[in-house]
């Protein structure tokens, strides 16, 4: 979605562009979730590699890679890795880290690579980001036609049914001496996320806005895209999957 212009307001910093492009690519993203949980992240990709039981130097592609925290942890537990993204900029810091067997690359998610993976991992609710829903088909389909015959794909969602029934509706966090205000709610089969705040005299303001996708919808989806889904978690620490509890929906498909 593209950045709400506002005549009232003409210094407010906009942009036309589908709405995670240009918000992923502003330092302000990364400084709101600047708090994010790395020993988390570090213990999800422990307990993933372990349970798909991936070979040693097996090739992984992580797909919607951010700057890379996902990838580099990756590579650290010897696997080759390559970290795709559509922003630039993410690539471009994430690049810093690159190796003999860590690369990065900007890529569009709706596009299969030509080389084949042996897991392929949409991490960290990645996903339903596009305006079409026909985009998240395709999605799906160009993540099958990447895998090696052997390969699995895990897709690290949000379990819909917990967020909206936990919903803060309102809150301002402030990071770095920035008062970001936060208004979220539910519409049009979206989760929406909208996000003001003020820099160095500029008024800013982006939305956030992901399908509520639910495991039912997943599950049409990849049978549309002739998917197989293999087992569900709820959790970094792959405990059940459950529908009103669970704090994640994560799905390990080929």
């Amino acid at each position: 979605m593209s950045e709400a212009p506002n005549s009232s307001t003409p210094n407010q910093e906009r942009n036309t562009e589908n709405w995670f492009t240009s918000w992923f690519d502003t330092p302000y993203y990364h400084i709101l979730y600047k708090d994010r949980n790395y020993r988390e992240a570090q213990i999800f990709m422990d307990n993933l590699t372990h349970y798909l039981n991936l070979p040693e130097k097996a090739k992984v592609l992580d797909l919607a890679c951010g700057k890379g925290r996902h990838s580099i942890y990756l590579n650290q537990l010897g696997f080759n890795v390559l970290g795709a993204d559509l922003s630039e900029n993410s690539i471009a810091e994430a690049s810093k880290n690159s190796n003999e067997t860590l690369h990065f690359k900007v890529h569009d998610m709706r596009e299969p690579f030509e080389e084949k993976f042996d897991a392929i991992f949409n991490l960290f609710t990645s996903f339903g980001y596009f305006e079409s829903d026909d985009d998240n088909l395709t999605t799906l389909k160009a993540i099958k036609e990447s895998l090696s015959e052997y390969g699995f794909a895990v897709i690290d969602f949000m379990n819909v049914a917990q967020v909206i029934e936990t919903l803060v509706p309102e809150e301002v966090k402030s990071v770095d001496g920035i008062d970001f205000k936060i208004k979220r709610y539910v519409q049009d089969g979206h989760i929406f996320k909208e996000i003001d705040f003020e820099d160095q005299g500029r008024n800013y303001h982006f939305t956030e806005k992901v399908k509520a996708l639910t495991l039912k919808d997943f599950e049409d989806l990849m049978a549309e895209a002739g998917i197989f889904l293999l087992d569900i978690f709820g959790d970094y620490k792959l405990k059940k999957f459950h529908k009103t509890e669970s704090e994640r929906l994560i799905m390990i498909f080929k």
